[in-house]
């Protein structure tokens, strides 16, 4: 009997200590993960909250005849496209495609699904996507502005010498989808439309005359099933005395902007848009730059010179004010950075305010983008593609 009571302490204890050895080992791995945590963070934030100052190259791609073409980041690649034709380009430089064509003024317009180079002034258009060019359209009025959804419809501002301006919306083939047409008195001057990525709401922006006051008005017209029975198709009208108005803008499906000299519109709801938020806008504004989250804009500093950096969500919120030097003819959000560039001189802020980057490349930069990596990012210049990554 002793032996059996001596036994069975003994595998009490065994269990007890496999169970305190389990704890240690648990209390140990956790107490690890949170400094490899802490180790990460601190990483993190020893590259995140430094500003750098030059760069180094680790790859170079050459592509001939770099310096007589505009380039624009689409899709995870880049287009290149001058007066001659279009291409496309990986992100090893190589080129997937190869559109020819003769246009004497072109511009590209889209987002990262679909775009359009067209003519401005002239009457041509090609929509393209990530494999290959989807369809030409051919205007019979010239070419003012455009936009492009998802799926490649193309809404454009056609000049008219003898009338108002036209608003048409084409399919990738060509085909008139919607002819918007407009009187001086009825609507006012276009200035500005888009359409939404889905291709069914169309965004316009008119100005007008009104008691003596220049007057912005946007409509909204829905060519689904909630615009069949509204005239014109239009689901919803708001004028904005005092205010012009020059860029109108979708941001997703379910939302959309309007930017003017002294103010900025919100709007909400995919069928019938609704104002969400009018933010005014106390400083002149000198250009204004957005992706599907933010509102981005440079606004002239007159007393005390140089300029400020002002970012926006969706619900109209400022997320950020920066005040900075130098002028930057190149503006533009990718994510959470602020990418400013002209000639050689070279300007990113974080959303958070952090000056990431202050400096000058080697070449002129013609597009610079960010890429997957730590401080990585392509920048095209008259050599080509080349890959960099931001050093002290």
């Amino acid at each position: 009997m002793s032996y059996r009571r001596n036994s069975e302490i003994s595998r009490e204890e065994i269990e007890n200590q496999t169970r305190n050895y389990k704890k240690r080992k648990r209390k140990r791995k956790i107490a690890g993960m949170f400094f490899a945590l802490a180790i990460g963070a601190a990483v993190y934030l020893f590259i995140q909250l430094q500003t750098y100052t030059a760069v180094r190259v680790s790859d170079t791609y050459e592509d001939t005849g770099a310096e007589d073409g505009s380039y624009r980041q689409f899709a995870g690649g880049v287009v290149k496209y001058s007066r001659d034709g279009i291409s496309y380009l990986n992100q090893s430089g190589e080129r997937q495609w190869n559109q020819p064509y003769q246009i004497k003024n072109p511009f590209v317009e889209g987002n990262e699904t679909s775009a359009a180079v067209a003519d401005k002034g002239g009457n041509d258009i090609y929509v393209f996507q990530r494999d290959g060019v989807k369809g030409e359209i051919h205007t019979t009025l010239p070419i003012q502005k455009i936009s492009v959804s998802e799926q490649g419809i193309v809404c454009a501002i056609l000049k008219n010498e003898s009338a108002p301006e036209r608003i048409v919306c084409y399919d990738t083939a060509g085909n008139i989808l919607v002819e918007h047409k407009m009187s001086l008195e009825g609507n006012g001057y276009p200035i500005d439309a888009a359409i939404s990525p889905d291709g069914q709401v169309m965004q316009v922006v008119y100005l007008y005359t009104q008691d003596g006051a220049i007057t912005s008005r946007i409509g909204f017209y829905n060519f689904g099933e909630e615009g069949e029975e509204k005239t014109d198709h239009q689901v919803m009208d708001k004028s904005y005395k005092g205010t012009i108005m020059a860029d109108v803008f979708f941001m997703s499906k379910n939302t959309s902007a309007a930017v003017g000299d002294n103010l900025l519109v919100i709007y909400k709801g995919k069928e019938m848009p609704e104002e969400e938020a009018a933010v005014k806008i106390d400083k002149e504004i000198e250009s204004v730059f957005h992706n599907g989250k933010y509102i981005g804009m440079v606004l002239r500093n007159e007393r005390k010179g140089g300029h400020e950096l002002r970012i926006y969500n969706t619900s109209g919120r400022q997320v950020l004010s920066k005040d900075f030097s130098g002028n930057y003819s190149n503006i533009k959000l990718c994510g959470s950075q602020v990418i400013m560039y002209d000639g050689k001189q070279c300007s990113i802020f974080l959303k958070n305010g952090i000056q990431k980057f202050q400096g000058e490349m080697n070449n002129q930069i013609l597009e610079i983008f960010p890429v997957a990596g730590v401080n990585k990012y392509i920048v095209m210049n008259a050599n080509g593609m080349e890959h960099i990554r931001l050093v002290k």
